[in-house]
């Protein structure tokens, strides 16, 4: 297995998502977010929208791949920081193509004991191509890498 440092830099392959209105109707109802816009195809268009936009953060639904030689426990990781930049709207309907690249990696002890910081970019880019979504994440492994 090669270390950690060597896996800075790669990408998972990019995966094809396909936004549907129901699950963007489920995920607004799940974070408490009642504006019509997102149930409702006539309200979003009378806000100017050309179809049900996705609401923020909705991108967490995505698959974004696993990162080839990357082997993070699917349990016991803590989220650490999260940024989201927005370059064109998602809306329901469209297809979209999810990457994620590892960035950095930094490990470090403290009083809790050894932990590792993974410092993950994502891409979300339409079927042209264009980029729409950038989403910074760091998550932190407690007890060092494995």
């Amino acid at each position: 297995m090669s270390s950690l440092q060597d896996m800075v830099g790669v990408s998972s392959q990019p995966v094809k998502n396909e936004v549907e209105k129901g699950a963007i109707r489920k995920f607004a109802e799940a974070i408490g977010d009642d504006d019509p816009v997102y149930r409702d195809e006539e309200a979003a268009k009378k806000a100017g929208f050309p179809a049900i936009p996705v609401p923020p953060t909705f991108s967490r639904t995505f698959d974004y791949g696993e990162i080839p030689g990357l082997e993070m426990p699917k349990a016991g990781l803590i989220h650490g920081e999260q940024r989201f930049t927005y370059h064109k709207p998602i809306y329901a309907g469209d297809v979209v193509f999810c990457s994620r690249k590892l960035l950095k990696v930094r490990e470090s002890s403290g009083r809790l004991g050894s932990m590792t910081f993974y410092m993950f970019e994502a891409e979300v880019r339409n079927s042209a191509g264009e980029l729409l979504l950038v989403e910074n994440s760091t998550v932190i492994r407690t007890g060092g890498a494995k």
